[in-house]
């Protein structure tokens, strides 16, 4: 069922906050992520409303294109977020392009609210709303929503990944829990970006027996991995926290993984790096 914005707030902050259940220090991840999806979804009709018009472009300081919808959805997702889970800092794009970036511990959010700003722009669809819950450098819940084909996808704790199919923003099926597959045998199924695919990424796949190649936009890369559509999802160029983290989360609670390309953690809060990311695989039951 469309989960309404206001019903799924309230109940995510009926008695105790949302980030408060057992324990001090324990999350219920089910009415924490029930909020996530009702802010992304209303992140999503302000942004879908721009998407069937002209889209006007701008660009930030390292020249990568921005929209109103940007700054928009951004806006709706952090006032959201602000009442959810007030006590928990957010770490999102527009405002950390603009070098506003709180201080923040072990405990925050990390918000791209418009994943794929270049497919969006191409109006192709494949771009998403992202949300995501960091806890001690690993992401622990989460949303990808994609309006546009209407397709959601949520962490929401550990071994806890599902997908729901949302046509035209409306109500649809119940959601389904994913996981990710065990490759076939005759080879692998790579997902790689539409608009960033490098001769380094067809080098690192020269080491797997590859059978097909999916092109895809934005965070979908993750949760088409997640839900056993693809096996594996290397990246060469730079990445933000707030680009990987969502799907991030949808992959492990489906049973994969993301590393870096040595094997070793790929964690989050990276300050020292100005919260870029190494290079990356995502896979799925690939060994």
């Amino acid at each position: 069922m469309l989960i309404s914005p206001k019903l799924a707030t309230e109940a995510a902050l009926q008695g105790k906050p949302v980030t408060e259940h057992s324990t001090e220090h324990s999350i219920d991840y089910k009415s924490l992520t029930d909020g996530l999806r009702a802010i992304a979804q209303s992140a999503a009709t302000v942004i879908m409303s721009h998407y069937v018009t002209e889209i006007v472009v701008d660009h930030k300081d390292d020249n990568s294109p921005v929209t109103i919808a940007d700054k928009q959805g951004e806006e709706i997702i952090l006032a959201g977020l602000q009442k959810l889970a007030p006590q928990i800092p957010i770490v999102s794009e527009e405002a950390a392009s603009e070098g506003h970036i709180p201080d923040f511990g072990d405990r925050f959010f990390l918000v791209d609210p418009l994943d794929g700003t270049r497919e969006f722009i191409n109006k192709n669809g494949e771009f998403t709303v992202n949300i995501a819950l960091i806890e001690n450098g690993v992401p622990t819940a989460g949303v990808v929503y994609a309006p546009a084909i209407g397709r959601m996808f949520f962490a929401q704790g550990p071994s806890q990944a599902f997908e729901q199919k949302l046509p035209n923003g409306e109500a649809g099926e119940a959601p389904i829990a994913i996981k990710v597959r065990t490759p076939d045998e005759d080879g692998l199924t790579v997902v790689a970006s539409r608009s960033h695919r490098d001769e380094r990424t067809d080098e690192y796949l020269n080491h797997y027996k590859i059978k097909n190649f999916v092109a895809a936009g934005s965070s979908l890369k993750f949760c088409l991995v997640a839900a056993g559509d693809a096996d594996l999802y290397p990246r060469h160029g730079r990445t933000m926290e707030w680009d990987t983290a969502a799907g991030h989360a949808v992959l492990a609670a489906a049973g994969g993984s993301v590393t870096q390309l040595d094997g070793t953690p790929f964690l989050y809060g990276k300050s020292e790096r100005g919260l870029d990311n190494p290079f990356f695989v995502a896979k799925g039951g690939v060994a």
